[in-house]
């Protein structure tokens, strides 16, 4: 038995420094590293080699189950929080259904892609990655885009974002990447926001984030509203038909109404203004019957596809581009339906990406890999015990049974004598070859290692195809995002390490946010695994501009109006409105409302006070002259009209608001987006131009960004 000290002798000391180990002052043993750091180690002590890749089957293969480190430091990571989610913490849901165009049976055996027409019930959770349960929506940040489908064949989790890629190949690196964005340990701040040295730090010293940082800096990351946002399941499953025969597939939510994002300096008012702003959109949508509807696509490859892809399909870093292998929409999401209870339902609600029915498979991702690995835990963790699938939002709709039973808030358990099978009885469920769920068999061969393959070296040629396939304004907002999140940064070296980065990925970006920065000298372009492909084309599919809706549907124009507002002009506002199948607001001086150049009486929707224009896609002045004459009066007035002008929506107005915006500094500045409104016969080709959505020719001369 070794002899037990409270000291260390001289011997001793030479024998540890010797090992590199050094003995604390509670006689506690320290590892360090060949550079003098500490050695990491886990929970239990024991000395880690490699905190970058989980443990796998050759260079491409599944994880493994004796990922001892991986395992416990996903288990940690799930239990952080108490009791709301470690990520994705605010969110909101509705239910639905969705319904399958055509039969998919050559492709895969799950049951709800057999029969046209069929309605599978839905419930849908939007989600911010980031913030707190209590931070606001218009965050700059990736969006959950989770959806369960309750099929006849069990739950089907499809746990995705607004963003098709993520930020790092192995979900090992989950608990670093999520932590880094969070709110600095020592002083929990800033909340909901990645403009801080730690995520930075961590995205410059990650060159695999590159491609996701370019998609987060764009207006991607701060949709207008949940309707008007795509959703991705990032990873590649497999689709598996009867005859076991597999077909990789990725899948896309494609928005009905189109795709839709907010300027920065706007997105930051809309949060003073209304931090449930997509919250509110959503229930007002629903409420009103003017139901979500976006459309399930998917990318459908064998193969053959995949060995010739000049990126690998398993790298959740990467797209394949809609121009190379166009989508196919296979059916329809409808949300109709809003919970009764936002608790019961929205919060306790769990999603798990490895709920999938029979004839949905994985493929060997190894992010995809770690997340199956890791949601149970969560749900564990978070909703008290093994028994979340009794909370009815988590319940199949479909009949199921097994021998599971008592645990913590067990709402059923067996019935009868037997609990476990085979039994003598033959009582009791049973499995079914036939029926049941069958994993693909593929082969899998290689040494059990820690590594991650050549074809997940290349971390730009992406992230250059996606800025170059932006519109001029699209890349104006992702350098004018670069700037103000690393103007943040106090640490001088991690704004040089990004924009060293930068360099691999386009020089003039680059040497316009080094510019912006105030740096004397560029730094040298960051060291590459491989170089960045110049012959990469531009993906129209990847611009919200070039694949904006180009109708005002599903919009909400704001009108501004004063006592003895022009009350036809008013009323053919709302016949066009009404017309094009978008909504209005009524915005006036006081909430009870005006009354109209004809007499009639009309509430308000909002005060002045507290409708702002950022609230809205558009906006029509139609004040009274003497309506005008007190708006002068008012600061928040000349915020309405000026912020409209500066966030480049259209404007229509009657020549009595000339004064209001000439106050406002726009009079001399009037361009085609600004139109007049001098009859209620000018309200249709208003209407129409609202289609467009922004004018984005008046961006440079008023320095949005």
């Amino acid at each position: 038995m070794a002899k037990k000290t409270s000291k260390t002798s001289p011997s001793d000391n030479a024998t540890i420094h010797d090992q590199k180990l050094h003995r604390g002052a509670g006689g506690e043993l320290h590892q360090f590293a060949e550079d003098g750091t500490p050695v990491l180690t886990t929970a239990q002590g024991g000395p880690v080699s490699d905190d970058q890749n989980t443990l796998r089957v050759g260079a491409r293969g599944p994880a493994l189950i004796d990922d001892f480190h991986f395992r416990e430091k996903i288990f940690h990571f799930d239990h952080e929080r108490i009791p709301e989610r470690v990520v994705h913490a605010r969110g909101y849901g509705a239910h639905g259904y969705f319904e399958t165009y055509e039969s998919l049976a050559a492709y895969t055996r799950a049951d709800l892609f057999q029969r046209p027409g069929e309605k599978t019930p839905a419930f849908v959770r939007f989600s911010t990655v980031a913030g707190s349960k209590g931070s606001f929506d218009l965050a700059r940040d990736v969006r959950g885009f989770a959806v369960k489908l309750y099929t006849q064949q069990g739950n089907w989790d499809l746990v995705g974002n607004n963003i098709p890629v993520f930020f790092i190949q192995d979900a090992i690196k989950f608990p670093d990447v999520v932590h880094s964005v969070k709110p600095e340990p020592d002083r929990e701040f800033p909340q909901a926001q990645s403009a801080h040295d730690n995520f930075w730090d961590f995205i410059t010293l990650t060159p695999e984030s590159m491609h996701m940082i370019m998609w987060v800096m764009s207006d991607r990351a701060i949709p207008r509203s949940f309707r008007f946002m795509e959703g991705f399941g990032v990873h590649t499953f497999r689709f598996v038909n009867a005859a076991d025969e597999s077909t990789f597939v990725k899948f896309h939510w494609k928005p009905k109404l189109g795709l839709q994002s907010v300027a920065w300096n706007e997105a930051v008012k809309i949060n003073g203004a209304d931090p449930d702003f997509h919250r509110r959109d959503l229930w007002q949508s629903i409420q009103s019957g003017n139901f979500p509807e976006w459309e399930l696509c998917v990318q459908l490859f064998d193969q053959d596809f995949a060995d010739t892809f000049d990126f690998d399909i398993l790298d959740p870093t990467k797209i394949i581009p809609e121009e190379i292998l166009p989508v196919k929409p296979v059916g329809r999401l409808v949300l109709d339906r809003m919970p009764e209870n936002f608790f019961a339902e929205t919060e306790q609600v769990a999603f798990m990406t490895q709920n999938v029915p029979p004839g949905i498979d994985f493929s060997n991702d190894p992010l995809l890999q770690g997340r199956n690995f890791s949601y149970l835990d969560t749900q564990l963790k978070r909703l008290g015990g093994p028994n979340f699938t009794h909370l009815p939002i988590n319940a199949p709709k479909c009949p199921f049974h097994n021998f599971q039973q008592d645990g913590h808030m067990a709402m059923r358990n067996p019935v009868g004598r037997v609990n476990y099978q085979p039994n003598s009885w033959n009582q009791g469920p049973r499995e079914s070859p036939v029926q049941g769920y069958r994993h693909f068999p593929a082969e899998e061969q290689g040494p059990k290692v820690r590594l991650r393959p050549e074809s997940f070296a290349d971390h730009y040629s992406q992230a250059r195809q996606f800025f170059i396939s932006q519109t001029p304004p699209e890349q104006r907002h992702i350098a004018a995002a670069l700037i103000f999140e690393l103007s943040k940064v106090e640490t001088p070296v991690i704004r040089e390490r990004m924009v060293s980065h930068l360099l691999n990925i386009d020089e003039t970006l680059a040497s316009k946010v080094g510019h912006a920065l105030g740096f004397k000298s560029m730094p040298t372009p960051a060291d590459a695994a491989m170089p960045t492909r110049q012959d990469l084309k531009p993906s129209p599919a990847l611009s919200i501009v070039e694949r904006g809706p180009k109708r005002f549907e599903g919009r909400k124009l704001g009108i501004l109006v004063t006592d003895d507002t022009d009350a036809a002009i008013f009323k053919a506002l709302l016949a066009e409105i009404t017309e094009q199948r978008a909504t209005f607001e009524v915005i006036a001086p006081k909430i009870g409302g005006v009354t109209l150049s004809d007499g009639n009486w009309i509430e308000a929707h909002q005060m002045i006070d507290g409708g702002p224009s950022v609230l809205y896609d558009a906006v029509a002045l139609l004040p009274s002259s003497a309506g005008t004459s007190d708006l002068l009066k008012e600061a928040t007035a000349h915020d309405f009209v000026s912020d409209a002008f500066v966030h480049c929506k259209f404007i229509g107005y009657v020549e009595t608001a000339l004064p209001l915006m000439q106050k406002a500094g726009i009079a001399d500045s009037l361009d085609e987006g600004v139109i007049g409104l001098g009859a209620a016969g000018d309200v249709a080709a208003f209407i129409k131009a609202l289609g467009k959505l922004r004018v984005w020719a008046r961006e440079p001369s008023v320095k949005l960004n």
